[in-house]
């Protein structure tokens, strides 16, 4: 590797896009159960968790005593260390528990996302050979059990913990949560027992065995396009990224963190609850899932000091009507990921939302998931307008179409190296290698700028990115102008085939209440900033737009739409 820069101090200005984060920090090389012990063995009484709509309050004692219960009960059921199990549920306490416990037995957690249907769950569950699944009964209009039920009938004539099913042939264990009895699955909280002294040993023994380079979670990538790939990731790739996100955060033990992100996402599992382990801080849980209600009010009510969310939920927040009729005066940081971030929404959030520290985090499952992050003492500029340099322990360089690295501010591949590349995709080689190069190389998909002090801007995706007649188009750049307009709320800009110059602009719009639906203005409004061919050539305003769980924009879907709308149109 060439050689660049071991700390953001030094070798400036950069000529070519490669930069290394710094190595002052130490990684852990604990295992996520031996950190948590440490952990908890050194703030006993300090508040760990809150779940308000279970109405949960546990010190790290009181949480450590119920995790280490279910890893005994998991245990006694026959689960044992490289096993499989899956994860299928909103937020509660009964997801952090299956996260810690799993940990703790070397069990490799399968996180399934709660918007799952029967034919995705199917496909989630035998692509990694789950033997056992911990689900909630239902979500919203997700019927959880039904849909196991109706994948697995032989449910309902089996014991529980010994299902053979010819669609899931290798699930044993089905473990509900809540109190109702099901046919042929265990309940949750009948699965956990009281510890005895030998339980003490059985777990420190276990601990013993494990390496912090052993697989501990699959996460599943969203799947926008085909199906989804299993990131396999050990505890030494989110044990880590954990802790050198809390210490960009500046994180400690008397901060408490609002996390109304969804814990089956990296988000929330990894800069939510493994940020608040690695400093002994509090994780403060608004809800089952993201509500802006639910989130400012506990925000107010538990004096959070750092409140996790992508753009849209930021903006949801924002724009609600008794949004100042609430006190964040205790807000100082947090971290606004999962998509790229407006400009317009970062410096409101700051000003407005008295987050001064907040931090853009980017990155992607597969690097467990943080590789940039921002800086608390940087330059304003640099904190609203990009998404920070390489973390520590992480490379990163920018490359062309050939492989090789531009020159500074030139657009190319994101690729990321280091401590926080995932292992591989469960099972499947080809798919791997075509996303870690030889070299060790992760290769994002992402196209990037680098300046001459290694800060990088998201300008789009390579297959986001629009070409009409030759010319290259990243949505990105339109939409951040479209942000500065006073109506505009939210705007999201992709590309439509066309005959004529191979692709055409398309942008969807949301409005901010009472604005007027004046599509020329606003062409016009963008004809003053950005050249002519980027000016969209369609625009629509839209409520809402087509979103995963975690809260990203589903851009192939809305150029579905589109499609169908302009042929309709075409036809009539």
């Amino acid at each position: 590797m060439p050689n660049v820069p071991t700390s953001p101090s030094l070798s400036f200005p950069l000529s070519m896009s490669e930069f290394s984060g710094p190595i002052e920090t130490p990684l852990a090389s604990q295992t996520i159960g031996t950190y948590f012990d440490d952990i908890a063995n050194r703030y006993p009484d300090k508040l760990a968790v809150v779940v308000r709509h279970q109405k949960i309050r546990w010190t790290y004692k009181q949480y450590q005593q119920h995790i280490d219960e279910l890893a005994i009960g998991l245990l006694e059921l026959g689960i044992k260390p490289g096993d499989r199990v899956g994860i299928w549920s909103p937020n509660n306490i009964e997801w952090c528990l299956t996260q810690f416990a799993t940990a703790k037995i070397g069990a490799v957690m399968v996180c399934i996302n709660p918007a799952y249907r029967p034919e995705e769950l199917q496909y989630a569950l035998t692509n990694v050979g789950c033997s056992a699944i911990i689900c909630a009964e239902k979500f919203k209009t997700s019927h959880y059990l039904e849909m196991l039920y109706q994948l697995a009938p032989e449910l309902l004539s089996c014991e529980p913990g010994k299902l053979t099913s010819a669609a899931l042939p290798e699930l044993k264990s089905v473990i509900r949560m809540g109190d109702d009895l099901s046919a042929g699955m265990f309940n949750f909280n009948q699965i956990k027992r009281p510890l005895i002294d030998k339980d003490h040993a059985r777990l420190d023994s276990l601990a013993a065995s494990q390496n912090s380079n052993d697989a501990i979670n699959i996460q599943f990538t969203s799947g926008t396009t085909g199906s989804p790939k299993g990131a396999t990731l050990s505890h030494h790739n989110i044990l880590n990224n954990g802790l050198l996100v809390a210490e960009a955060m500046k994180l400690t033990s008397e901060d408490k963190l609002c996390i109304p992100v969804p814990l089956y996402h990296c988000f929330g599992m990894v800069l939510g609850n493994l940020v608040c382990i690695a400093k002994g801080a509090a994780a403060v849980f608004p809800g089952e899932s993201f509500e802006p209600l639910a989130t400012l009010t506990a925000v107010e009510s538990e004096r959070c000091t750092g409140l996790h969310g992508v753009p849209t939920m930021f903006i949801a927040m924002l724009e609600l009507d008794s949004f100042n009729q609430f006190d964040l005066s205790s807000l100082r940081t947090g971290i606004m990921a999962g998509a790229t971030c407006p400009e317009e929404v970062m410096r409101r959030v700051q000003d407005l939302m008295y987050m001064k520290q907040v931090l853009i985090g980017y990155g992607q499952t597969e690097t467990s998931p943080i590789n940039h992050i921002t800086e608390i003492d940087a330059a304003l500029i640099k904190r609203v307008t990009t998404v920070g340099r390489a973390m520590a322990h992480t490379q990163v360089k920018i490359i062309d179409e050939s492989g090789n690295t531009v020159a500074i501010n030139q657009p190319g591949e994101v690729c990321s190296k280091g401590y926080c590349v995932m292992q591989s995709y469960w099972n499947d080689a080809e798919k791997t290698q075509a996303t870690i190069d030889g070299q060790g190389w992760l290769h994002s998909g992402d196209i990037g700028e680098m300046d001459d002090e290694g800060y990088v801007k998201i300008v789009g995706r390579i297959k986001d990115m629009i070409i009409r007649g030759g010319e290259n188009i990243y949505p990105r750049e339109i939409e951040e102008k479209l942000y500065t307009h006073a109506d505009v709320l939210d705007a999201a800009v992709f590309g439509v085939q066309s005959d004529k110059y191979g692709e055409e602009v398309c942008a969807w719009i949301k409005l901010r209440p009472g604005c007027l639906e004046i599509e020329d203005e606003i062409r016009h409004f963008l004809t003053e900033k950005i050249a002519y061919f980027k000016v969209p050539r369609y625009i629509k305003f839209v409520t809402e737009y087509p979103m995963t769980v975690t809260g990203k924009i589903q851009k192939f879907k809305m150029r579905d739409l589109m499609y169908e709308e302009l042929h309709k149109d075409l036809n009539q």
